[in-house]
């Protein structure tokens, strides 16, 4: 009879969650693999075992990050009405990093000094934005958008997103910014703003 796994993608999982509330809370000097271990009810060697290296561990909570950001944004439906279809993904964005906040700081900041990540995880966050390009591609195909460089909306569209869900996370937006309906209304009247006249 085999033995079985004791290393599974279910303790895989647990420690990287782990592992990104402990340095979302205190820091990636918070990062201990000891700690990291004890915390998961597991050992050290698990934590080698399945990630080798500190950095390696880092690389695998930057990749588990996009990995859940790109499933969500590729679970919103197209409408085919494009400032729709951008308003669902902003919404889509907010709430992956709504349930993960402790891998969007790992994921879009410098959260872990000296941290790059490889080649793969690079190419995996640059294909989860797939989505909010191949939306702004069909408007402006269909001709409801603008005949823009589809960047510069691409971008803008994200930058508003980004900025407001880091504004939210961070504790940073004003009192009065009620932000379950001020943020489709901004987001709504950003994409708007590219609408062919």
């Amino acid at each position: 009879m085999p033995r079985p796994r004791t290393h599974d993608e279910a303790l895989r999982l647990k420690l990287l969650d782990r592992a990104g509330e402990l340095i979302s809370a205190d820091g990636p000097k918070a990062l201990s693999l000891r700690k990291l271990a004890a915390d998961a009810g597991t050992s050290t060697t698990a934590v080698y075992s399945l990630f080798g290296s500190k950095p390696d561990l880092v690389n695998a909570l930057y990749v588990e990050g996009f990995r859940r950001f790109g499933e969500r944004l590729r679970a919103v439906a197209r409408t085919g009405d494009a400032v729709a279809d951008l308003v669902h993904l902003g919404v889509a964005y907010r709430a992956s990093a709504q349930a993960d906040p402790h891998l969007y700081a790992i994921m879009f900041t410098r959260s872990v000094p000296g941290f790059e990540p490889n080649a793969d995880a690079d190419r995996l966050a640059r294909a989860t934005l797939e989505p909010l390009e191949d939306a702004v591609r069909r408007g402006i195909a269909s001709g409801q958008f603008a005949d823009v460089a589809p960047e510069v909306i691409i971008v803008s569209a994200w930058g508003l997103v980004h900025g407001l869900v880091s504004l939210e996370l961070s504790g940073n937006l004003p009192p009065e910014f009620s932000v379950s309906g001020a943020y489709e209304e901004a987001l709504r009247a950003n994409t708007s703003g590219w609408l062919k006249k």
